[in-house]
């Protein structure tokens, strides 16, 4: 089972453990690791709400930035075929790479 969680813009996974018996996640798109657990889905949510709100408070604590999630960069390894004809599409469209990648995912996600 997997999905995910919401909290100020932070995203977290929800994954059951048949062997422990328990919820568990931990917040993705950022660097740091933040897990949580639970024994029922108010636990877990709770639990991963404190965990983002303890993560932005040792931030703050720190005098550090929380880091953003999904920044909006990535890397993407792509076939060489692929990679030319975006490349063709983005050129024909007057388009930068990077643009043409964001409309084609866009398409796809809306």
């Amino acid at each position: 089972m997997s999905d995910l969680l919401s909290y100020k813009n932070y995203n977290g996974t929800v994954e059951y453990s048949k062997e422990d018996n328990c919820l568990f996640g931990r917040v993705v798109g950022i660097k740091s690791l933040l897990s949580y657990e639970g024994n029922s889905i108010q636990e877990l949510e709770c639990d991963f709400q404190n965990a983002v709100e303890e993560y932005i408070e040792d931030c703050k604590e720190r005098n550090i930035e929380p880091e953003p999630p999904y920044k909006g960069t990535f890397n993407v390894r792509i076939s060489p075929e692929l990679h030319r004809n975006i490349a063709i599409y983005a050129m024909e469209h007057g388009k930068s790479l990077n643009a043409a990648v964001e409309e084609a995912i866009g398409h796809m996600v809306g």
